[in-house]
């Protein structure tokens, strides 16, 4: 059995559980949105749902596909280790820019509540004439 990690590594699986993430679709919806042929669509599935990524519905004649979440876990813990990383520095913006606001606060006057627009001089350069 493949893991997780190999299902998703080929780019169409990837873009059907992306568009699975919002609603279930259909093979044909799934097809149209894609451009993929529906003998690719259905290889994909088939492969997504044998490893618990996707399950199907029956609705009249066509079979609808919605995503199951809980394979990606593996991934997700995986991911775990790395989250630091990007952590700190995401905390860091936020630091930054609470910073920045504070600052712009501290320049209002005293009854203010919204920066007002700075104006700002251009320069603007016109091409030279042809002699």
């Amino acid at each position: 059995m493949e893991s997780a990690f190999e299902i998703i590594a080929e780019p169409n699986r990837r873009a059907i559980l992306s568009l699975l993430v919002s609603s279930q679709q259909s093979v044909g919806e799934i097809e149209r949105q894609l451009r993929m042929s529906q003998p690719t669509v259905s290889k994909h599935l088939r492969v997504l749902r044998d490893a618990g990524f996707v399950e199907s519905t029956v609705d009249a004649q066509r079979r609808l596909y919605r995503l199951k979440p809980e394979p990606l876990h593996q991934v997700d813990d995986w991911l775990a280790q790395f989250r630091r990383f990007w952590s700190t520095h995401l905390d860091a913006l936020e630091r930054h820019l609470d910073r920045m606001d504070q600052d712009r606060m501290d320049q209002l006057p005293h009854g203010s509540s919204t920066p007002t627009k700075r104006k700002t001089k251009e320069k603007t350069t016109r091409p030279k004439p042809r002699t």
